[in-house]
């Protein structure tokens, strides 16, 4: 993945960008790109894996797997 893609996630949109091991999640916010986390892709679930690298930013395990960093990123209030 080059530069940013923008995903769906629970019915909004993020950004997520792949930089080398990590893969970053961020929203748009006035113009602004915010960056709520970097996730090792090595943490996600193989199947989620596959799926980032072969381009299915739709497929139901890598965006469940992005939406519980959300949730997490929620429940910490950030």
């Amino acid at each position: 993945m080059d530069g940013s893609t923008t995903i769906e996630l629970g019915g909004e949109q993020y950004l997520v960008q792949r930089d080398g091991g990590a893969l970053r999640l961020g929203r748009q916010v006035g113009g602004e790109t915010v960056w709520l986390d970097d996730i090792a892709v090595s943490d996600l679930p193989g199947p989620a894996q596959e799926a980032l690298e072969s381009g299915e930013h739709a497929d139901t395990t890598l965006q469940t797997a992005l939406l519980g960093v959300v949730r997490a990123q929620v429940d910490r209030g950030a």
